[in-house]
């Protein structure tokens, strides 16, 4: 009996010690998912025909495979299109793209900028979609990152990107998908007054012999419109609007981004590739172009005509330019370094032929010329002497404006699909200008 007591008294002082360690209960888990059933909740999205085909996809995007991501991590300024935190960063904390002077600088600076805590990261499918895994059901997909209107960093926040078709969808795409704005480099470091070039073309933009105080901007090898310009395109805003005449196709108010570019896959084109090159499933539907299905491999009037049209034009800018004695437009032929080579006759990458022996090592070896680099900085002894040899650059209002505005359609890359009317206008009126 005793022994019994005392077995009874063991468990009783056992089980009070065990229960009095007992933590806190912890966080309750998500509504509606019950921890038995997380297979089959995973399953819902992660199979073949959902997520899995998904990833499948996103292996052939540019987006996944680039290398612009290990590059530019780190770097606040151009973080917020090239990485995945960052790009995050900016959009919620919804940072001005604005120029403003912060004391004590006494020039403008451009504020659109990540945190440097957040300046890195591939893109993934969480750039996009932020919301995934909340609910662990189809609502995580939407909505997605950003769909609001895009004020342009271009325009120092000026002017506004707002494609409200699709749910404006095509919002998020323009956020990364726009020029970088050109700087005065002289004066007061604020964005270039674009309508300036428009109002005075004949005044004299930028000349190696006078005092670099009375030049707008000191032209470099990098000075462009950088390589994202379809979104303002698109939305046919951004272009130095010499003349008059100018409108929009109805890609513009009709047709969004997804529509085009994640259309049904055909070969490694479509879905979450985000390739249209190919791909016309995202054209040929109802309420487009059914009627009249475009194929690359047939002359149409919607494909081959406009771009071998938009293909000319460019040529003929580019003649234009060398006629007045500004071959200023580079070249490069090597397709792999070269994003945009084939496009026109000349292999035009829309930087300019200016000497730079660490950017621009095979300038000579693609161009007829190459113009005296106004800046020598870093230049070795040999480097500078042979600098001091290249003809002198002067630009004129005119020609600086048409050059912005071949670099911005040549670097839409679809030579004039995106929007037809306003880059045909945009290119035609730069032809005139310079007559």
């Amino acid at each position: 009996m005793k022994t019994l007591i005392k077995l009874i008294s063991v468990l009783f002082v056992t089980g009070f010690l065990l229960s009095s360690c007992e933590g806190p209960m912890g966080p309750a888990g998500t509504a509606g998912v019950d921890g038995k059933d997380a297979n089959a909740t995973c399953t819902q999205c992660h199979n073949s025909a959902g997520v899995d085909s998904v990833k499948a996809q996103f292996a052939y995007a540019k987006h996944a495979y680039g290398a612009a991501n290990f590059e530019e991590a780190g770097n606040t300024g151009c973080s917020p299109c090239h990485e995945s935190e960052a790009f995050k960063n900016v959009v919620e904390n919804n940072v001005s793209t604005v120029f403003t002077i912060v004391p004590p600088a006494t020039t403008y600076s451009n504020p659109y900028a990540a945190s440097s805590s957040s300046a890195y990261g591939p893109i993934t499918c969480n750039t996009c979609h932020t919301h995934l895994h909340s609910t662990f059901t189809f609502a995580d997909f939407m909505p997605l990152t950003t769909t609001a209107p895009v004020p342009m960093t271009y325009f120092g926040g000026a002017k506004t990107i707002d494609l409200t078709q699709d749910d404006s969808k095509s919002n998020l795409c323009a956020k990364c998908h726009q020029p970088r704005p050109l700087t005065n480099s002289n004066t007061d470091k604020n964005v270039l007054n674009y309508a300036g070039l428009v109002s005075n073309p004949t005044a004299v933009f930028y000349d190696a012999a006078q005092s670099n105080s009375l030049n707008v901007l000191k032209p470099s090898y990098r000075t462009s419109t950088h390589n994202g310009t379809v979104a303002a395109i698109f939305a046919g805003i951004g272009g130095v609007e010499f003349g008059t005449g100018y409108s929009n196709s109805q890609h513009t108010t009709v047709a969004s981004c997804q529509e085009c570019h994640m259309a049904p896959m055909t070969g490694k084109a479509g879905g979450h590739t985000f390739n249209a090159q190919g791909n016309f499933n995202g054209c040929n539907v109802a309420g487009c172009h059914a009627a009249n299905p475009i194929s690359s491999s047939t002359t149409t009037t919607y494909w081959k005509q406009t771009r071998d049209g938009v293909k000319a034009q460019l040529d003929q800018l580019a003649a234009k330019l060398q006629e007045e004695g500004v071959d200023i437009l580079g070249r490069n032929g090597d397709a792999t370094a070269n994003l945009w080579a084939g496009l026109t006759t000349n292999n035009y990458d829309g930087n300019m032929n200016i000497y730079d022996p660490v950017n621009n090592p095979a300038g000579p070896t693609y161009n007829t010329t190459l113009f005296q680099n106004p800046s020598t900085s870093g230049f070795t002894a040999d480097q500078i002497t042979f600098n001091s040899t290249l003809p002198k650059l002067t630009l004129t209002n005119a020609q600086m404006g048409a050059i912005i505005n071949f670099q911005l359609c040549l670097r839409d890359f679809s030579l004039g699909i995106h929007n037809k009317a306003y880059t045909t206008t945009l290119l035609a009126n730069s032809i005139a200008v310079l007559n």
